[in-house]
């Protein structure tokens, strides 16, 4: 079980934003995303950031690892994308919020857990993997952010082995805030024919 660490710079140019309400359509037309930024050392800030630009920018960041956001040229801010919204219809990105971290302080942010090789007890015994959780809860400071976790499965062997959080290990200056007794994944037996029936 090891941690795929995601500390490359990510670099965001936005623009300040004075389109409000229906006139952010204009924006979405011309490529660009409405949103705002807030946090540590910002005022709530409305801005806009290339449609383009993001999707790249997200694809390889994801929600938990640092962004450096320009404004206008300006000093950039370390922030999270803390979440985003889509048109159902066009199956676009609507708006995006994102929050300024200090660098310097720890935050709480969730990772997903990534289930890599084969539990032995699915392949030669028939069992059914069963997944409780697909991420947990990390306290630590931004530098220290990894995307996600790999789960090595290999480790069910039979249907009395399980993989819990206090199985996971994190890399140093993580602390996981979940409670070390709950499950990630089981191997369930296959169920006899008067159970099926």
């Amino acid at each position: 079980i090891e941690a795929i660490c995601a500390r490359m710079s990510h670099i965001l140019n936005a623009k300040p934003r004075t389109h409000k309400g229906r006139k952010t359509r204009m924006l979405r037309a011309e490529g660009q995303i409405p949103a705002i930024v807030y946090g540590v050392g910002i005022e709530p800030t409305p801005i806009t950031v290339d449609h383009n630009a993001f999707l790249k920018t997200y694809t390889q960041a994801g929600e938990s690892t640092i962004v450096e956001l320009t404004i206008d040229q300006k000093e950039p801010l370390h922030v999270l994308i803390q979440d985003f919204q889509t048109d159902p219809l066009r199956n676009d990105i609507s708006h995006i919020d994102f929050r300024s971290i200090n660098m310097n302080e720890e935050i709480e942010t969730s990772v997903d857990l990534e289930f890599v090789g084969e539990a032995p007890a699915v392949k030669a015994l028939g069992g059914t993997l069963i997944l409780s959780r697909d991420y947990i809860t990390i306290r630590c400071l931004p530098s220290k952010f990894v995307r996600t976790l790999k789960v090595d499965l290999s480790s069910l062997v039979t249907f009395e082995d399980g993989i819990d959080i206090a199985n996971l290990v994190v890399p140093e200056g993580i602390t996981v805030i979940d409670e070390p007794g709950l499950s990630i994944a089981v191997v369930e037996p296959p169920r006899s024919e008067a159970e099926m029936a």
